[in-house]
């Protein structure tokens, strides 16, 4: 299965994310996927408005074409995770949740 990585960017740096991703990437791979680098390293054009939104538009063209997708610690504090959760849950993805811990009663 091919996973993409939803994961808390901003206030972070290129080192602290990076080292998050590999972090799950050998997580996810230990257990026979593959992780999509869905990183996006281009900058906006200049004639876009709104940042945020040209990234989200590019992370959901990335999921297009993954199976699942993994959300890091946090990532419902932040928009465009929220987003993309969404997404993954309106298109039918598999999700996984980092840290997720579900309460049952008997």
């Amino acid at each position: 299965m091919t996973f993409m990585i939803s994961q808390p960017m901003i206030g972070k740096t290129d080192e602290e994310i990076f080292k998050k991703r590999e972090s799950i990437t050998k997580q996810l791979e230990s257990k026979g996927h593959t992780v999509a680098d869905t990183y996006i390293h281009a900058d906006p054009p200049s004639d876009v408005k709104h940042i945020g939104l040209w990234y989200l538009a590019k992370s959901i063209e990335a999921m297009s074409k993954v199976d699942a997708v993994y959300f890091a610690e946090n990532w419902f504090d932040y928009r465009g995770c929220s987003c993309e959760q969404i997404c993954a849950t309106a298109y039918d993805l598999q999700i996984e949740i980092e840290n997720l811990i579900v309460e049952t009663t008997e």
